[in-house]
């Protein structure tokens, strides 16, 4: 029966997501499994019972008008005709989110250079042409880094400027791993937030004799707490590429859709996508600057929580009408 499913769900992937349309599915499905129960009743063999129900339930041009389904097979047509997708099989998915996974970390260890290089200079406070080297140095290979990383998985520019498709299976898939990464995602983001705001405590050190100690450590703690937002937000964000590919407005635009029915963000344009991406790497400058301008770290950690509740507010902005 999974084999019926399936192809029943190809059937119909590229129809309108319409409740006619919901409707002559589930009467379709229901005809196939009553010819596949009275098949198997009479003794035939799974592989043969499901064979004779796609040879006669397979075509829908035949079924159209006893479905009711004339019109959305000529707006499918016409929905394929104006914008052919191209369809994504599981390797190709699997290999993008490998290549993604490598992406994130080659910019995320790149970005998180160039944030702890000024480390060197106040640790080698004694021989500044040798921290001011180790500090170009560091910078040279976060530029490496980003620029090698950016290349990494160019070989799938297609899912990212081509209209694609996935199926039910490979949705399923990618839903799963994306659960799986969720708790990853959620610790990361809590660290990096912590580590933010309490990067201003090894200051202490300074007044126990240590003055180069406590300013190198907080640089470091916010070089990690950038990575981990970077990286984790790189995946997160190819996850919800892949689960966005297919037409929202047909029955293969539901597969994306969790337990709870969310699908994932769709956004009005690119300059939408980009001012969501951006946000959390926006916010984390703005506490930055506003933290090393006034020195009042113990107020400034309310960015945060005021950050949280207004990223909402832009999240309903830029997401686009269904």
């Amino acid at each position: 029966m999974e084999t019926i499913k399936s192809y029943l769900e190809a059937m119909f992937a590229g129809l309108p997501n319409t409740a006619e349309v919901r409707k002559a599915k589930a009467e379709l499905l229901q005809m196939m499994e009553d010819k596949y129960n009275e098949l198997i009743a009479e003794g035939a063999s799974e592989n043969a019972a499901v064979g004779t129900v796609i040879s006669e339930f397979g075509n829908l041009d035949e079924l159209a008008d006893d479905l009711g389904l004339s019109t959305a097979l000529e707006v499918a047509h016409d929905i394929s005709s104006a914008t052919p997708r191209r369809n994504l099989t599981l390797d190709e998915v699997k290999d993008y989110m490998s290549a993604r996974m490598k992406k994130a970390f080659l910019i995320a260890l790149g970005v998180m250079l160039f944030v702890i290089c000024v480390v060197f200079p106040i640790l080698i406070t004694g021989h500044g042409a040798a921290g001011a080297g180790m500090m170009f140095v560091d910078i040279a290979i976060g530029v490496g880094l980003v620029i090698y990383g950016s290349f990494v998985g160019s070989e799938f520019k297609y899912i990212e400027q081509e209209p694609c498709s996935i199926d039910l299976n490979t949705a399923n898939y990618l839903k799963g791993e994306r659960r799986h990464f969720l708790p990853i995602r959620s610790i990361c983001v809590a660290v990096a937030v912590v580590l933010f705001i309490i990067c201003w405590v090894p200051n202490l050190f300074v007044s126990m004799g240590l003055s180069t100690l406590g300013p190198a450590l907080m640089f470091l703690m916010i070089g990690i707490g950038v990575f981990l937002l970077v990286y984790s937000g790189m995946i997160s964000s190819a996850f919800d590429k892949l689960l966005g590919v297919n037409d929202a407005k047909t029955v293969s635009g539901t597969y994306s859709e969790g337990e709870g029915g969310k699908r994932p963000l769709r956004y009005k344009n690119k300059t939408a996508e980009t001012i969501v991406t951006c946000y959390w790497p926006a916010v984390t400058s703005l506490y930055l600057i506003v933290s090393f301008l006034t020195f009042q770290w113990h107020l400034t950690w309310i960015i945060w929580p005021i950050a949280a509740v207004a990223r909402r507010a832009v999240v309903m902005n830029c997401e686009a009408e269904e």
